[in-house]
């Protein structure tokens, strides 16, 4: 059987975010558009609203602030090696908290240094869902490559109640 995805475009507070789904689970995310992400994934792409349904509406119930564990299931099939040792130790970091890339290295038992975590963070194809915006620097937010960079992630981090809003948050 030949694999499929179907994509979601979905509007959120920090941009439309863009989720693709196989019939394993969700294989990527991110923001930018569903032509970029189908040529990056090089699967045959469905139009099937039932199969990003779930998805779509936990992203949904995340911003809403009404959900704090994701349950969609994940498709790692872009992920190998101590990537995917990493980025499923990512997965469990909880909503909330956030880890510094020194202790998801030791969480994941990968043997990565500290700084090879930054470029697998930079590289997750399944951001949000798998919460690289969780892990920060040991002196401050560190860096994040999604929608408007730091600042997306300072978003998430204070959406999350991990950080305390500022004057301008109000």
């Amino acid at each position: 059987m030949m694999t499929t995805v179907a994509f979601a475009e979905v509007p959120t507070p920090v941009g439309p975010f863009v989720l693709a789904v196989t019939e394993v689970g969700l294989v990527a995310s991110g923001w930018g558009s569903p032509p970029r992400l189908s040529d990056r994934l090089g699967l045959a792409e469905v139009h099937d609203s039932d199969r990003t349904a779930f998805a779509v509406a936990e992203l949904n119930a995340y911003f809403a602030g009404d959900l704090k564990t994701f349950e969609t299931p994940v498709d790692w099939r872009l992920m190998s090696g101590s990537r995917l040792r990493v980025l499923q130790a990512l997965h469990q970091v909880p909503y909330g908290t956030a880890v510094t890339y020194g202790e998801l290295a030791a969480r994941s038992g990968s043997n990565v240094p500290a700084r090879g975590i930054g470029s697998i963070m930079g590289s997750n194809p399944i951001p949000i869902i798998v919460p690289c915006h969780r892990v920060i620097a040991g002196n401050g937010l560190g860096g994040f490559s999604g929608g408007e960079g730091v600042e997306t992630k300072r978003w998430l981090l204070t959406h999350e109640g991990y950080l305390q809003p500022t004057l301008l948050d109000f």
